[in-house]
């Protein structure tokens, strides 16, 4: 078996272990969910094993308790294959009055029916899993701790080893556990075959409703050339219909749009919504997101050597390669990443919010040129958040992919994405 890399979810599900009688860990197929929650259990039931699928099937049609015993933690991966599992997990949890009884694994959300009657409230603990980190994938020196900087720890004077055809490649590979210690060809095909499976079975397979293949692969492209912009419904639509493909309604695109979602493809970045000095209107809209920034680039066929030499877009890919960096960081200190913007025009790409109320705002920039405009703004949203009623911003970051890390003269900090960690 390949090396394990520590993951930061690791921490999570041993505190979730420890306070619940079950915990749910979701995420994209691929991410790294089962070998995670193996290195915690103690006994294991593969759903998707071919050899007993349909034998398991059988029993949780019949009784689903028998699946359970194993020593604990019990591993149950792909629970979602039969749902109602998951009423008999929280009925076992009852039953036993124990913490850290079993871990579910699941890379696909379930349709809530009368197999599951119980949202599984105070028994089942949630943790969101999505590929690695580049901390977690060891290129990140993690220099610059998102907790410390927090905690008002921020006199920053660091490095970052990686250069800028790395941030590259590592755009086109992804996250992904296997790819990260791949070679690059290998991972880069990895990532179109990826694209591939979601498109000709998993979007179909997950309700059991057939899609339109050329509609969902014709999706996913226009997502792509979206990527980090707030793309209505109108927009996406126009643009899938400017290639080859027939026309596309809104209830189509909203539907395949929430398979997306319950695959763990999509992850929609939303709007921040503060307490303002003024009654500047704010936006609401979403920005798009995948939850690895690989999907993209496999969905346009583009390579790292294409990305070198079309920065524009470039620059949108590594904003969502940041995206997936600071919700994961962010979320390690139970926090959260939204965007701001309100109808003045006045921008941030990311704000990031911990449930204590503390907060920081960040943009986010490849190369040094636009440090000056990034910095303006950051001081702008500061400005206007009504600090009567929410606290001061925490930290003003530049995110970026140049090396050196440094506080500038009007405290905003510059923090290279190559030596962040949580």
């Amino acid at each position: 078996m390949k090396e394990y890399y520590p993951r930061l979810a690791d921490k999570l599900l041993k505190n979730a272990l420890e306070s619940a009688g079950a915990v749910l860990i979701e995420g994209p197929k691929w991410c790294g969910k089962t070998r995670t929650a193996a290195e915690k259990a103690n006994s294991v039931l593969y759903m998707q094993d071919p050899d007993t699928r349909d034998s398991n099937i059988k029993a949780a049609s019949v009784k689903p308790s028998l699946l359970l015993k194993g020593e604990i933690p019990r591993l149950i991966d792909e629970w979602q294959v039969a749902p109602v599992l998951w009423d008999s997990v929280r009925h076992e949890v009852d039953l036993r009055g124990e913490e850290g009884q079993f871990i579910l694994t699941g890379s696909a959300a379930p349709i809530l029916d009368d197999q599951i009657s119980h949202t599984g409230t105070g028994r089942i603990s949630r943790i969101k899993m999505r590929p690695m980190s580049l901390f977690e994938s060891r290129e990140s020196t993690g220099s610059v701790s998102l907790k410390s900087l927090f905690e008002q720890e921020n006199q920053i004077d660091t490095i970052s080893t990686l250069e800028i055809e790395e941030i590259a490649k590592a755009i086109v590979r992804g996250g992904w556990p296997a790819s990260v210690v791949s070679r690059y060809e290998l991972a880069y095909k990895r990532a179109q075959d990826y694209v591939d499976s979601i498109v000709q079975f998993d979007v179909s397979r997950v309700d059991g409703v057939e899609k339109n293949p050329n509609k969902m692969f014709a999706l996913l492209r226009s997502l792509s050339r979206n990527i980090s912009t707030e793309a209505n419904y109108s927009v996406l639509i126009k643009d899938m219909e400017g290639g080859e493909t027939e026309s596309v309604t809104r209830p189509t695109i909203q539907s395949y749009l929430n398979v997306l979602q319950r695959l763990f493809v999509v992850e929609d970045l939303e709007a921040w919504n503060p307490s303002i000095r003024s009654t500047t209107p704010l936006r609401a809209s979403p920005k798009r997101q995948f939850v690895d920034p690989s999907i993209a680039t496999a969905s346009l066929g583009i390579d790292h050597e294409r990305l070198l030499g079309d920065f524009n877009t470039f620059g949108y890919l590594f904003e969502s390669l940041c995206m997936r960096d600071l919700r994961i960081y962010t979320e390690a200190l139970g926090g959260k990443v939204y965007h701001y913007r309100d109808k003045n025009g006045l921008e941030c790409d990311a704000v990031v919010v911990l449930r204590d109320g503390r907060w920081g705002a960040v943009e986010i920039k490849l190369g040094s040129d636009e440090f000056d405009k990034a910095s303006k703004n950051l001081k702008s949203l500061s400005e206007v958040i009504n600090t009567d009623k929410m606290n001061k911003p925490s930290f003003l970051m530049i995110l970026t992919g140049t090396k050196l890390g440094y506080k500038r003269d009007d405290g905003v900090m510059i923090v290279p994405v190559g030596c962040l960690k949580e």
